[in-house]
């Protein structure tokens, strides 16, 4: 299907994008963005030839966004100390997140679990290294 439909509309945007060059000045921002597109023409063709490849790149922008709209109020955390706090936690829940783990079922595991745990074990309570199936207790 992609060869069907998105070829023939790709090989129209390469055909007018190199009938560009000519007529846009090379150090313009136009001719700068026209150059760069041409000799990506390659790689933007890749996912029509290859099933695994995603038409965009939606999955990835998702998963820094949260990262990205953080860093204006990451500065107005309070302090040095809190912004690490912050960053601490935020990487605790993204890795829960990832591991399909609920955050608050680990938070309150390690609390209830994490005077009983040896100091040189702590790792063991940490989101990725935990066993799911204790969370559910």
């Amino acid at each position: 299907m992609r060869l069907n439909k998105a070829l023939p509309v790709i090989n129209h945007l390469g055909n007018w994008l190199v009938g560009q060059i000519d007529v846009t000045l090379p150090k313009s921002p136009i001719g700068k963005a026209v150059r760069y597109a041409v000799r990506l023409l390659d790689e933007l063709q890749a996912y029509i030839y290859d099933g695994r490849l995603e038409i965009d790149n939606n999955l990835k922008e998702n998963a820094i966004r949260p990262a990205a709209l953080g860093h204006k109020n990451w500065l107005f955390a309070g302090s040095h100390d809190a912004a690490q706090n912050i960053a601490m936690y935020l990487s605790f829940f993204g890795t829960c997140h990832l591991n399909g783990i609920k955050p608050y079922d680990w938070l309150r595991y390690v609390l209830e679990n994490i005077r009983s745990t040896p100091a040189d074990q702590y790792h063991t309570l940490l989101p990725n290294l935990v066993d799911p199936a204790l969370l559910k207790q």
